[in-house]
């Protein structure tokens, strides 16, 4: 070891470190990072990963400190301005000392925020997503759907501790006509980092049972706007845009619309005015249904006035009519009766002397008539004697003949000419071709029989 070399301690060299940092980098500097991790501790104190990130990249890093006094004064402030809590994943505009100690080394101690600056970021990010909504064409898909004529049906997306859930439902159930709805909680975070996959999921749940619900209504309340910025996520307004029901909106807030509730297919202020606003279709409605009650009552009674008038006008001419067409009918019954009554008279004078007439005819065809049937009637007694004579002949001779042409078939006198007749079994045989060996056979003579058996040719 050379006894020349200067040996330093940890101590001074860090020691020197700060000393140089200190003389350096006196004032305070504004710097635009990301708070990756606050890491608070019980105490109050925070000491925050600060980052940079280039294409999603982190390209520089290093420790913050912001103590207790100066987080619950930079939160407070924050939360007034830009509506929401110092959280993780933000960029910020940061006004930071550089620090170095002995034991932590090199920090930046953030000493305040600039909120207006994280309300452009957040400003920003709307316009964002209402750009990407437009350009995938799907900016107004949620409010162009049909809305059901009575929504008796509602998926509520809220929490279940939520007081704008409460107050939605005292409103909705304690109507004073006594109109009745079905609801179902969906339970999910509403506000906050975790209310952008928490509001998906649940969307996502109630698409599998869309069938059972007429809409969708996602509430919070209590009057506080901390934790709204998630309302302007791409992902939770693309869910919205594109769900097959249509979402009304009641998260509490007066201030600039987020876009989730520029493209629900309607928004309230309140939780309250939602309830109010979907009671107030049911007495529109119900309204609608008096009116038209009324107007039936109305239009009945005026028919029913103007067809009595009709029928007193029509009952009136008709009893004209049917004394007139009475006259008229009398009139021409007599016309015709009178007519009758000389056709029917000069009829019966002519219809006498046509009787008279063929009375005298009748007794002279009678006689006539009696008279030469008696004379036909001998005249054909004649001629059927005389033709009946020569047919009995004729007829005998024809018998006579005939006895003879069958005494000749006679087979006696077939036989007495030499002939016989021979039988097999009491069939004549007019041929051997039935006749076999040892069978037995009968031939009749003029006068007697033979048997015989037949032997081989």
């Amino acid at each position: 070891m050379s006894a020349d070399r200067q040996i330093f301690t940890l101590k001074q060299v860090v020691s020197s470190i700060r000393k140089t940092i200190e003389e350096r980098y006196m004032q305070l500097y504004w710097v635009k990072a990301e708070i990756h991790k606050f890491n608070r501790f019980p105490s109050g104190h925070a000491f925050p990963e600060i980052v940079q990130r280039e294409n999603d990249k982190i390209v520089a890093q290093i420790t913050g400190t912001i103590w207790k006094q100066n987080f619950d004064r930079i939160n407070h402030q924050f939360i007034q301005v830009v509506k929401e809590p110092l959280k993780e994943g933000s960029n910020l505009l940061l006004q930071v000392k550089i620090t170095f100690t002995e034991l932590y080394g090199l920090s930046l101690q953030i000493v305040d925020i600039d909120p207006s600056f994280s309300l452009g970021e957040v400003q920003k990010q709307r316009e964002e997503t209402l750009k990407k909504l437009q350009q995938e064409g799907i900016l107004n898909q949620n409010q162009s759907l049909s809305f059901p004529l009575l929504p008796k049906r509602i998926a509520i997306i809220s929490a279940d501790s939520s007081k704008g859930l409460s107050d939605f439902m005292d409103v909705l159930t304690t109507n004073e006509k006594g109109y009745s709805f079905f609801t179902f909680l969906f339970n999910a975070y509403v506000q906050g980092d975790q209310a952008v996959d928490s509001i998906i999921q649940t969307l996502e749940r109630i698409k599998r049972v869309k069938h059972h619900f007429d809409l969708v209504v996602l509430v919070r309340g209590g009057g506080a706007e901390v934790g709204m910025t998630c309302y302007n996520h791409f992902d939770l307004c693309k869910a919205i845009a594109t769900f097959p029901l249509p979402i009304l909106t009641g998260i509490g807030h007066s201030t600039n619309l987020n876009v989730a509730e520029l493209i629900a297919f309607r928004n309230a202020i309140t939780p309250t005015q939602l309830a109010e606003f979907l009671l107030q279709i049911f007495r529109e409605f119900d309204q609608e249904i008096k009116d038209s009650q009324k107007l039936i009552v109305q239009k009945s009674v005026d028919v029913l006035f103007n067809s009595n008038q009709q029928l007193n006008s029509t009952t009136l001419i008709f009893n004209q009519a049917v004394k007139h067409s009475i006259s008229s009918s009398k009139q021409e019954l007599n016309e015709l009766s009178k007519m009758i009554r000389y056709v029917v008279s000069t009829e019966l004078t002519k219809n006498q002397v046509e009787i008279t007439q063929t009375k005298i005819q009748l007794k002279h065809f009678s006689q006539v008539i009696l008279t030469s049937p008696q004379v036909q009637l001998e005249r054909w007694n004649e001629k059927i004697r005389l033709s009946t004579a020569g047919l009995i002949l004729s007829t005998k001779r024809l018998l006579d003949e005939t006895e003879k042409y069958v005494h000749l078939l006679d087979p006696i006198h077939v036989l007495n000419r030499g002939f016989s007749i021979t039988y097999k079994n009491g069939e004549v045989i007019k041929n051997n071709e039935k006749l076999e060996e040892g069978d037995e056979i009968e031939t009749q003579f003029a006068h007697g029989k033979v048997r015989s058996i037949i032997a081989s040719e």
